[in-house]
């Protein structure tokens, strides 16, 4: 499939825009399965987060990243954090969860770069995506226990629905419904950056975020691009 046949678009009432988005892709991908063991570029960066402690994402890209989020009602603390913060308490608190190949690559990613990712299975959640506040009333399943997020004001990635976008995933917290599985071969993710961040930076991570599908996760083909405003 080519690499256009992947979109992710920004709602128009997203202007200015607070986020400087990544599109990452993956064909072909090896069948998903549970994790064991971390692999060798994931146990690197928990040893690097483990001696360097909470500074590992400093103070001000983590400002940064809750910026994203802010807005309207919903504010960016406690459990409604950047999924990049919960990464890097878990990592200290050596419990960083293992799920499986395609998984482990965004959250490493999200977890050496401090910022947060969504990864979706892309035959459920579509390779057409756009970027857009949540409504009011908006919610959706985000574990096997039933448990649900409140999506109103904060930015959300939707897929397409028989009628308008369905959100699916956010830097929080992913939706059940598009979650990777051992049936998923290829998928589509999306990493959220700060709208000032530094030229060059966020390519950077979404070229290791694609190189780590294709060494880690067999993938045939693979791909990036950002998205600007």
């Amino acid at each position: 499939m080519p690499d256009l046949a992947y979109r992710l678009e920004l709602d128009a009432t997203l202007s200015p825009s607070p986020v400087l988005p990544a599109l990452i892709w993956a064909e072909g991908i090896e069948p998903p399965r549970p994790t064991e063991a971390a692999p060798d570029f994931l146990r690197e960066i928990l040893a690097r987060a483990q001696a360097k402690g909470e500074e590992f994402i400093p103070a001000e890209r983590r400002a940064r990243v809750r910026k994203i989020l802010r807005h309207g009602h919903y504010q960016p603390s406690g459990r409604g954090r950047p999924a990049s913060e919960f990464l890097l308490k878990a990592a200290l608190e050596k419990s960083f969860p293992l799920v499986s190949g395609p998984v482990d690559v965004n959250n490493a990613i999200s977890l050496a770069s401090g910022l947060p990712g969504s990864i979706f299975d892309a035959d459920l959640s579509g390779s057409q995506l756009l970027l857009r506040r949540g409504l009011p009333g908006e919610s959706y399943v985000f574990n096997p226990a039933g448990q649900a997020i409140d999506l109103e004001d904060l930015l959300v990635v939707c897929r397409r629905a028989a009628v308008g976008w369905e959100p699916c995933g956010n830097a929080v917290k992913d939706a059940m419904a598009t979650k990777v599985r051992e049936s998923t071969r290829r998928v589509v993710a999306v990493l959220y950056a700060p709208p000032d961040e530094p030229p060059g930076s966020l390519d950077a991570w979404a070229a290791r975020y694609v190189e780590h599908l294709r060494s880690h996760c067999g993938a045939r083909e693979a791909g990036f691009c950002v998205v600007a405003p």
